[in-house]
């Protein structure tokens, strides 16, 4: 009884979450309806679908259409199958980037003088002949993963997010591009996302005269990062504050699979990047809304 009570809550807060984050997409973001027959499954009720697909732990679409058939009926008028699914997905990652904004201007942090960048690796293949026939090829590469001393095939995520970890904005790209000079193409593309005057905490890894020229001078934001040791002394080590940007790459990593994404071609690894960003936005936004006493944590809604 105990362990059915405990499914019975929690539960209940992802069916709140969903039912929540349903209603915001289809007044604030999803596109007018179009002329014609209108589909089965909507787009917010996609997004929400996807969301649950990963609070839930359901790497697999397979696994996971199976499981949404049996038990969230009453969530959803229409479940489709695994193939409509992947396709709907695989084709809403620039929806998905709407939301996440959207989310994001909601919450109170939004407004802080404080941005969190990082990068992280997201490998898209561990095998060389899946490297060789994959249609990934041409857009991956291979980079090296300092946290774990080993190399990958893939992409790097670069993500900027307020000091609680709510996504505000996000790329991928090859890793044998430089970081900071991707970092810098993110700031300048969705610069209306930086204020002037905000601090923008990074790492070693954006270390170096024309980035930090560049986010002074172009963008108006002060640049903090570790001193290296061949450098003055500034701003120390920070490493505290460091830990905030290293514990939301955790939680992608570690409760919403990000590593497990299952995208095979681009449009499919960028759309399953971005539920995972999904799931941790609506999260933290849901976290705000219900007043729960720390806002990046999912467990309220992971059963």
């Amino acid at each position: 009884m105990a362990k059915g009570a405990r499914w019975s809550v929690c539960e209940d807060n992802l069916d709140a979450l969903l039912a929540a984050l349903y209603v915001f997409i289809d007044d604030h973001v999803a596109p007018c309806r179009r002329i014609g027959r209108p589909p089965k499954l909507t787009d917010a009720e996609l997004l929400c679908l996807a969301v649950a697909q990963v609070l839930l732990g359901f790497p697999s679409a397979r696994h996971w259409i199976r499981f949404a058939h049996a038990r969230l009926g009453h969530l959803f008028r229409y479940l489709p199958q695994q193939s409509a699914y992947n396709k709907r997905l695989n084709a809403a990652g620039p929806l998905i980037s709407r939301v996440i904004e959207a989310l994001a201007r909601q919450v109170p942090t939004w407004n802080d003088d404080l941005r969190l960048i990082d990068s992280t690796p997201l490998p898209c293949a561990a095998s060389r002949e899946t490297v060789k026939r994959s249609d990934l090829a041409g857009h991956c590469g291979y980079g090296y993963c300092r946290s774990h001393s080993r190399f990958f095939w893939g992409f790097r995520l670069y993500l900027v997010t307020t000091a609680e970890g709510m996504p505000v904005t996000w790329c991928l790209a090859n890793p044998k591009i430089g970081e900071r000079e991707v970092m810098a193409a993110l700031l300048e593309r969705d610069h209306h996302l930086v204020r002037q005057g905000q601090v923008i905490l990074a790492d070693k890894g954006f270390a170096g005269k024309e980035f930090e020229a560049f986010c002074s001078e172009r963008l108006g934001v002060h640049l903090v990062r570790p001193d290296r040791e061949d450098e003055p002394a500034r701003h120390g080590k920070i490493a505290r504050v460091r830990q905030w940007i290293e514990a939301v790459i955790d939680t992608l990593k570690g409760q919403l699979s990000l590593e497990q994404h299952g995208g095979r071609t681009p449009a499919g690894v960028f759309a399953r990047t971005g539920q995972r960003l999904l799931a941790l936005a609506a999260g933290i936004w849901h976290n705000w809304a219900t007043n729960a006493p720390v806002k990046r944590s999912l467990i309220a809604y992971d059963h």
